[in-house]
């Protein structure tokens, strides 16, 4: 699993702590995000890592606000500090 999945992954569990299951369902809304196995949290993004976690940041926000994008923000922070700033995606800078 790539840290961009990773990040992904933390980003759709946190939000499950918040919202629910419904965090499962709007992150597979957003193109490029695929679950292998929601279960074992195993998950790919296939494309653009960096535009797939800026949409998927703005899928939550879409639905709840921005007080998700703290959350989302929050979930990855210590992943992100591995990224070189041009790999943040802008939702989560």
């Amino acid at each position: 699993m790539t840290i961009f999945d990773q990040i992904s992954l933390r980003i759709v569990r946190e939000q499950e702590l918040v919202i629910g299951p419904v965090a499962w369902s709007e992150a597979v809304k957003v193109s490029g995000f695929k679950v292998i196995d929601q279960k074992k949290g195993e998950v790919e993004l296939v494309g653009d890592p960096k535009e797939i976690l800026n949409n998927l940041v703005a899928q939550y926000a879409r639905l709840f606000g921005k007080a998700s994008n703290e959350v989302c923000k929050e979930a990855a922070q210590d992943l992100l500090a591995d990224l070189t700033p041009d790999q943040v995606p802008p939702n989560l800078q």
